[in-house]
């Protein structure tokens, strides 16, 4: 029986980049988490311990500082491809890079009806984020957001579901629906407006959400995907990932209450899971755009 090495690749994870811009008495602040990933042949440093084609995670953590004074101004996927193809340009025995990041939002603190100029509350929002792969041909970019907590309490509903002997759940034709989207876009080239697309398609997201009526959340999230795709031809494909934060009308009418939609409990767990793309049949070659993306059928 022969053993070999297989897929593998190694990094530093969860670098807390907080870059400063204070050129100005204005500040800006960007708070991000970066992860570097260095994919090649490294059989000689897990077989025989070898460690002479090994860039340290340390120094891949000082890597991603030093950049951050010219690189992490801006959007972050700028960012990540400046560092992806540093790793693949300038570190030998490295072909293929992977630069993950999310961005924590901050607002300026309000005062006076003007936002300060460098004082800042941690905005409880949604987190942004890309994730980058280079390697010696090509680049692929996904950017997406996560923990984006939407609701609706009417304009949503769910029937005609196969039924068997296990089966209590009831039909209903007017739901609070409500997730935790994770959603993640590829990108059919680099040539993108980032800061203006990543708006664009939450807009495009959350305006979709809210107006079609929805049959279930798959139906939902089909037609979320199909509205960021037919505004946005530089997005390849979208990925969702969406619990699905279950409400309950609560039985009050033993107090003599009547509950007409109103009262509920916010179930935690257990919740459905569904998850789907949603892409273009013309769409360009994956390749390693997804590598190492958990979370994702």
């Amino acid at each position: 029986m022969g053993i070999s090495l297989g897929t593998n690749q190694y990094g530093k994870a969860e670098n807390r980049v907080v870059r400063v811009v204070r050129d100005t008495a204005r500040h800006e602040i960007r708070d991000l988490n970066v992860s570097t990933s260095l994919r090649g042949d490294f059989t000689d440093a897990h077989v025989g311990g070898d460690q002479g084609a090994v860039l340290p995670t340390d120094t891949q953590k000082n890597t991603a500082f030093a950049y951050a004074k010219d690189h992490a101004t801006g959007p972050i996927e700028d960012y990540a491809l400046a560092l992806a193809n540093h790793f693949v340009a300038d570190v030998g025995g490295v072909s293929s890079a992977r630069v993950a990041i999310e961005e924590y939002a901050w607002r300026r603190i309000d005062v006076g009806g003007r936002g300060h100029d460098h004082s800042f509350v941690r905005s409880g929002e949604s987190v942004r984020s890309t994730i980058v792969t280079v390697d010696e041909a090509d680049s692929w970019v996904v950017s997406g957001v996560s923990g984006l907590v939407i609701a609706k309490t009417t304009g949503s509903e769910f029937r005609g579901f196969m039924t068997d002997e296990y089966t209590t759940l009831a039909e209903a034709d007017d739901r609070i629906l409500a997730t935790s989207l994770v959603a993640r876009w590829r990108y059919a080239d680099a040539s993108v407006d980032w800061d203006a697309t990543h708006a664009g398609v939450v807009d495009a997201l959350l305006e979709t959400f809210a107006t079609k009526h929805s049959l279930a959340l798959q139906h939902s999230l089909y037609a979320m995907g199909e509205a960021v795709l037919e505004r946005y031809p530089a997005v390849a494909e979208i990925r969702f990932s969406a619990p699905n934060k279950h409400h309950f009308a609560v039985d009050v009418e033993r107090f003599g209450v009547q509950n007409n939609g109103e009262v509920f409990i916010a179930a935690d767990r257990p919740y459905g899971l569904i998850e789907a793309t949603v892409q273009r049949d013309d769409a360009p070659d994956a390749g390693d755009a997804w590598r190492a993306v958990p979370g994702f059928c």
